[in-house]
């Protein structure tokens, strides 16, 4: 007995425009993944983590909002609530 219930997993391609959505959001991703290569860095230097490693995280933090705030500009129809 499954608690989970998932559809089956579809073999079809993403479409043109997914793609283009994964392309358009590509620097996003790639700028979370350094943000937590750079956490994964500090977490596993533990007591011995240096500066750079905590500068590290806080430039992969900036960089991350740096290019959502880009990603927000540019998307038509986006709607900032404050």
């Amino acid at each position: 007995m499954t608690i989970i219930h998932l559809s089956a997993v579809s073999s079809e391609e993403p479409t043109p425009a997914e793609l283009t959505a994964i392309e358009h959001e590509w620097p996003l991703i790639a700028a979370d993944l350094d943000l937590l290569n750079a956490e994964i860095a500090l977490i596993n230097a533990g007591p011995y983590a240096s500066e750079l490693e905590t500068r590290r995280v806080r430039r992969a933090q900036r960089r991350v909002l740096e290019i959502g705030r880009e990603l927000a500009d540019r998307t038509p129809g986006t709607e900032v609530v404050a």
